[in-house]
């Protein structure tokens, strides 16, 4: 399969994006995905950067056009990277995400054409929905960090 360099599935080279943990009283804002790759499938709200745009700026504004919440942003969590394949072996998707963790400042979360549902969540118990593989150690990590920042201030 040809890929174009600005294509999300079979993409000539690995696509940077940025994704955020958003905490609210001790919960965090998951959301389902819309579209392919990985239709269906819960994950943190998040998205490609865009050129001239820094991993923080990515992540909040993806945020806010996915599923309507604003943040601010209080630490770097981990780099995740996601490589898909289909059954044939070639690579179907590959990003590298650099993960945030952020306080909620204003919205709900609210669906969208890239966000089909959304939850506030217990962050150590995501019940039986499809995640993306990661997601239960993002989580875990980002829930000591937003700890860890909530006790200093």
């Amino acid at each position: 399969m040809t890929a174009s360099p600005d294509s999300r599935l079979y993409p000539a080279r690995p696509i940077l994006a940025a994704s955020v943990a958003v905490f609210r009283e001790g919960r965090v804002l998951i959301a389902r995905r819309a579209r392919a790759p990985m239709a269906g499938v819960w994950s943190l709200p998040g998205g490609g950067v865009e050129l001239g745009e820094t991993l923080e700026q990515a992540a909040l504004r993806e945020l806010a056009e996915e599923v309507g919440v604003e943040a601010r942003i209080v630490a770097f969590n981990a780099h995740v990277e996601v490589v898909d394949r289909d059954d044939a072996g070639a690579v179907r998707a590959h990003f590298v995400v650099a993960s945030f963790v952020a306080r909620w400042i204003a919205g709900e979360g609210t669906p969208g054409p890239e966000a089909s549902a959304v939850a506030w969540v217990d962050p150590r118990d995501l019940g039986s929905r499809p995640t993306t593989r990661s997601l239960a150690q993002v989580l875990e990590s980002a829930a000591r960090l937003i700890a860890a920042a909530e006790a200093a201030r």
